[in-house]
């Protein structure tokens, strides 16, 4: 199914990052903005990157031991020993509803599996709220595990993890 849909590996693409990025930064409330030198510096960090052409959607995800200063991985890591962290995961807007980023999860927990790992981790917005990546990932097995606040308030996270 993969490679019927074009999962693609991101690391030595860089053709279609200008796109990604603008798919990213589209999405910037949901995820972060990112400078086009801090998304390489993602990618590069990241052990897995996958993209759905032509820049439909994609996901980076870290392990535990990867170099990485997120926060939010950051959590985890004090908390679980070993895991791989879904920092984000992007859909274009026009191609949302297609089962994209159900794919890219799919794809993601086979690699998981193969690198030896039995849980994938991530966060979702509580405030502001994100119902649909709520229910998204509430499909997929994912359960509360801690909550977070941060921005003095402004931003409160779920953090969730699925068992593989």
């Amino acid at each position: 199914m993969s490679a019927a849909i074009g999962i693609n590996d991101l690391h030595n693409r860089l053709s279609c990052r200008d796109d990604l990025l603008r798919v990213n930064n589209a999405s910037a409330t949901e995820t972060s903005h990112l400078s086009r030198e801090r998304f390489d510096q993602l990618i590069s960090a990241a052990r897995v990157a996958l993209f759905i052409a032509p820049a439909a959607a994609f996901l980076l995800a870290f392990e535990q031991s990867d170099h990485y200063e997120g926060g939010h991985f950051l959590w985890f890591r004090k908390r679980f020993d070993k895991f791989v962290y879904i920092d984000r995961v992007v859909v274009a807007l026009e191609h949302r509803r297609h089962g994209f980023g159900r794919m890219l999860y799919a794809d993601l927990f086979k690699r998981a599996t193969h690198l030896g790992h039995t849980r994938v981790v991530c966060e979702v917005n509580l405030q502001p709220p994100n119902p649909v990546s709520d229910r998204f990932h509430a499909l997929l097995g994912f359960a509360e595990v801690g909550r977070a606040t941060y921005d003095d308030g402004a931003k409160t996270v779920r953090y969730l993890a699925a068992n593989l």
